[in-house]
């Protein structure tokens, strides 16, 4: 582990030569590629200088103390010792976290598919009660989001929605969301005020670059029509609506958001190459047979992941039984709690299998 630490640090030094060159400074595309290599090495680096430094000044505290001083000196190099020994232990765990392998996906931007499941109008009401508490947590992160394609119903809720959330690492932060989502409340449709259980499923994508996902135009059949709203209304009079089926995979998306149609295929194609970027991924994840073991779930959508349990104001995660009582704060896009708590038992389950 050492070795790889210093092999780090040592590959940090030659980047910031690098990064002087006058040549590699001119060339916009190798400066931003050393970068971003540069800034991923940074906090590695940091806190194994940190680790080194540690180490020396335990070895000079353990020398003072051998060379038998004083009551005051021996106590000042005790006190000495047990700091940087502290210090180095410390620095030590962290270091084993940098080290395991980052998840190439992390910095990408994300596509959300939230549907409606079990429970009919209210699973589409709640739809929009995560779609909303998925775009105030966006905001709160300085991140943008856009509608792809939405199918609404007559009471305001989603029977599907999908978006595109753009910012630096969310698909770090939002990945651990795919799942079944179950909320337990007295429905807006329910007279009687007895407590209704219903589901909606999340679905994650990183967004997919065009060179990471090569699509050939005769393997898509390319459809247009007029979009359409709740219950059936035209909202566009034009053959704007765009529905793309990519023959090989048989993956089908729709985009109808906007009015132009040559912009509702682009973001179709957005979503058509990341959900084949995220095909291969599986099939890629399931050749590893750790794959599924060393990490929370962050893909299956069969599994029931988190509850929303209104009566009690409580939220429950199911994968680390994790909950808070603060549904309303959560549901208002306060999200950063249960992330934390997630990426963090994701790092722990990843140590103690020895990744790193």
């Amino acid at each position: 582990m050492i070795d790889q630490l210093q092999f780090t640090e040592n590959r940090y030094l030659e980047i910031e030569k690098e990064l002087s060159d006058p040549e590699i400074a001119g060339n916009a595309a190798a400066y931003t590629a050393l970068m971003k290599e540069y800034k991923n090495l940074s906090s590695i680096v940091e806190k194994f200088r940190e680790h080194k430094n540690a180490i020396l000044r335990e070895e000079e505290a353990r020398q003072i103390l051998a060379e038998k001083p004083d009551a005051e000196m021996k106590e000042l190099a005790e006190l000495e010792l047990a700091e940087a020994k502290e210090i180095r232990e410390k620095s030590l765990e962290e270091l084993k976290i940098l080290l395991i392998p980052k998840d190439p996906n992390d910095d990408k931007n994300v596509i959300m598919e939230i549907r409606a499941g079990a429970g009919g109008e209210e699973a589409a009401l709640f739809s929009s009660v995560l779609y909303r508490m998925y775009s105030m947590y966006a905001q709160a992160m300085g991140w943008k989001s856009e509608i792809i394609d939405v199918n609404e119903t007559e009471l305001g809720g989603f029977k599907e929605i999908s978006f595109l959330i753009d910012g630096e690492g969310a698909y770090s932060k939002l990945k651990y969301e795919s799942g079944v989502h179950r909320v337990q409340r007295v429905p807006e449709t329910e007279s009687q005020g007895r407590i209704q259980t219903s589901t909606v499923t999340v679905a994650v994508l990183p967004e997919a670059e065009e060179v990471e996902v090569e699509i050939n135009p005769q393997d898509l059949e390319i459809d247009t029509h007029r979009a359409s709203g709740a219950g059936g209304q035209h909202i566009n009079k034009t053959d704007s609506a765009i529905r793309i089926l990519h023959k090989p995979t048989g993956i089908v998306v729709e985009c109808q958001d906007e009015r132009s149609q040559l912009k509702n295929k682009e973001k179709a194609m957005k979503v058509l190459r990341s959900k084949i970027y995220q095909m291969e991924a599986e099939k890629q994840n399931a050749e590893i047979s750790n794959a599924r073991k060393t990490q929370i779930g962050t893909g299956d959508r069969s599994e029931r992941i988190r509850t929303y349990n209104y009566q009690q104001g409580r939220v429950t995660d199911h994968r680390i039984g994790f909950t808070l009582y603060s549904l309303d704060a959560v549901l208002n896009g306060r999200l950063d709690e249960l992330v934390e708590a997630l990426s963090t038992a994701d790092r722990m389950k990843k140590l103690e299998s020895g990744e790193f």
